[in-house]
């Protein structure tokens, strides 16, 4: 474990609550590149604090895609100079991004499920919670504050969007009745869902169209690699809220162990998206690139050229994984 802190320890569900009680003021941050399970962990958490009379606000590096509106509408923060700092689903605090660094080391509380956490701040960690959405949906509980139709609904959403939409093998009973829970609040799930995973805007679609066309394999067909270089997303036009899901694309498709989408962030800084099935560990092979994440998807930045950073995320595959050179003879490995 990568200890930025030493002093900084697990604490317990209500250590946790106690602390958010005692405080106000609070900042919640969430992490850049924002997906549903750290937008709806925040808003929620940020929600419900409100409900007990906090002054709350929740900030991101990075512009929030529209697609959230149906949440982050519903919200109304407070005007106020922070007092203390609550990050969710932030397992590392350069993922907070360049907007909100200034604020990692006087984070207090972290409430995450990632293996790969590097506690930079006292951690309310459930690392087998398929989602940060479900440990602050147990943190509002402990609180007392009653489900409302928007918290509910931002909770769904974390849970849905870090699940593959109950699809991926993360997905347990407790989640099912986690989101079971949120469906007898009368959320709109068919809405959630439809736009969370069926909806892509058309230059999403131009973008989609070449990430597929420049896909290549390895080892048979065991590896797939996705590059997404500045040129594609520029002459497809897709914006930052056009990109969220495509990492799942390379690891789709029949026979692939391992599916990496390397996506050019700016000249010679490329960010790696990793999915794994059952044959490989998707943190196992970010970590010897400086990521980390969980066993099935996981992340991590590499500078260099593409074919530099190509190199250096197959050598990371075959180091992790060595039994991808051969294979075992399974036609549909999952």
């Amino acid at each position: 474990m990568n200890k930025i802190n030493p002093a900084c320890k697990d604490v317990d569900l209500a250590a946790a609550c106690e602390l958010l009680k005692a405080g106000d003021n609070w900042l919640i941050l969430t992490h850049q590149y924002p997906d549903g399970d750290t937008l709806g962990s925040a808003y929620a958490l940020g929600k419900a604090l409100q409900l007990l009379g906090k002054k709350v606000r929740v900030v991101c590096s990075d512009v929030i895609p529209g697609k959230y509106a149906y949440i982050t509408e519903a919200a109304k923060w407070d005007d106020f100079t922070p007092s203390h700092y609550c990050a969710v689903d932030v397992a590392d605090p350069r993922l907070l991004g360049e907007e909100l660094e200034a604020y990692a080391m006087l984070v207090e509380l972290c409430v995450d499920h990632h293996a790969s956490n590097t506690y930079y701040a006292e951690n309310l960690l459930y690392k087998d919670y398929a989602a940060t959405a479900m440990l602050v949906y147990e943190i509002i509980k402990e609180l007392g504050v009653e489900l409302t139709p928007a918290i509910a609904e931002a909770l769904y959403t974390g849970m849905a969007t870090d699940t593959g939409c109950f699809r991926y093998s993360n997905t347990d009973a407790l989640c099912h009745r986690m989101a079971a829970d949120m469906l007898d609040i009368g959320i709109r799930s068919d809405y959630i869902n439809r736009v969370m995973f069926d909806i892509k805007s058309r230059r999403r679609m131009e973008l989609e169209r070449m990430a597929l066309a420049a896909i290549h394999f390895e080892w048979d067909g065991r590896c797939a690699v996705m590059p997404l270089t500045v040129d594609m997303i520029k002459n497809s036009g897709a914006l930052e809220n056009d990109m969220e899901g495509l990492a799942s694309i390379p690891r789709e498709i029949e026979g692939v162990w391992v599916g990496a989408t390397l996506r050019e962030i700016d000249d010679n800084r490329f960010k790696i998206s990793m999915r794994t099935g059952s044959k490989a560990n998707a943190c196992d092979i970010c970590t010897l690139l400086g990521g980390g994440g969980h066993a099935a998807a996981a992340g991590c930045t590499v500078t260099g050229e593409l074919q530099d950073v190509l190199a250096r995320v197959l050598d990371a595959v075959k180091t992790a994984v060595p039994q991808i050179e051969a294979g075992d003879g399974d036609e549909y490995p999952v």
